[in-house]
């Protein structure tokens, strides 16, 4: 493998710890390094105009799948939703490049596979493997890159339906696809996605575990490296690494490398109370 693999966590629109981070020499100095960025990259943090265009910048050294709050922008430019008061996005939305930004985005992936590593940024359903992931990632992608993409983001928003079923169509597939690969923290031991609970981890009610330890996961004979959790921080398995470190939260924005697991954090300013998450 010719260059370093570093996979970053949640950026959320904080660019000075970005910046810091890509300066670290472990990066810096790697000329041929690359970098994963785990989704939200952008949103509730102070800097959401500037961290886009410093990724966008990277070209073709770094892949950036999608997050919630990256879909939310693309929401927010389609009309689909309005930005709330906790949302920093107006700065994007108003930017004179707004629109090559947008389109920037919306051709990202919401899953990436490389060296036995999944790349996605809440995490995936017990019954995908690999395969499935990507096949299925790709609908959304392709729905997102279509002249229609504005339509597509109108079926996003909902919590229903919780499992997968290959005989779902329209807006139910598009939404469990898109709330697995953006969205899930906790399952049951079915496998079927819970959002109501937000408590601490290890807190949970009876009955709910984490995506990843749902039994017989097709996906645990590979690492999947996801963000998204910011209470669980940063956790690091042999079939996943968790590389949201709370960065807008007054924690850390970490990098792990690939090849060998090498961690490098930039602590961060906190922005945002840890209770108002």
């Amino acid at each position: 493998m010719k260059g370093s693999i570093w996979m970053i966590g949640d950026v959320q629109g904080c660019c000075e710890p970005l910046d810091e981070l890509l300066a670290h020499p472990d990066l810096a100095e790697d000329p041929d390094a690359r970098f994963w960025f785990a989704g939200d990259l952008i949103n509730r943090g102070p800097q959401s105009l500037a961290s886009l265009r410093r990724i966008k910048s990277l070209e073709d050294r770094s892949i950036a799948v999608l997050g919630n709050h990256d879909l939310h922008l693309l929401a927010a430019a389609a009309g689909v939703r309005k930005p709330s008061k906790s949302d920093t996005l107006d700065e994007i939305l108003n930017a004179p490049d707004a629109d090559e930004l947008i389109d920037w985005l919306r051709l990202r992936p919401l899953a990436h596979f490389e060296h036995d590593h999944l790349l996605v940024h809440a995490g995936v359903l017990a019954k995908w493997d690999v395969a499935k992931t990507l096949s299925l990632a790709a609908e959304v992608q392709e729905a997102l890159r279509g002249d229609n993409w504005q339509k597509s983001l109108q079926k996003m928003y909902g919590n229903e339906p919780v499992a997968w079923k290959e005989d779902h169509t329209g807006g139910k597939r598009l939404r469990v696809i898109i709330n697995a690969l953006t969205r899930i923290r906790l399952c049951t031991q079915q496998g079927h996605m819970e959002f109501a609970t937000k408590v601490a981890p290890g807190a949970w009610p009876n009955g709910l575990i984490p995506w990843f330890d749902v039994p017989k996961r097709a996906t645990r004979d590979v690492t999947v490296v996801f963000g998204h959790w910011s209470t669980l921080g940063l956790l690091m398995r042999d079939d996943v690494i968790c590389l949201d470190s709370g960065c807008i939260w007054g924690g850390a924005l970490s990098a792990v490398r690939l090849q060998d697991r090498k961690l490098v954090q930039i602590r961060c300013s906190q922005f945002r109370d840890p209770m108002g998450k």
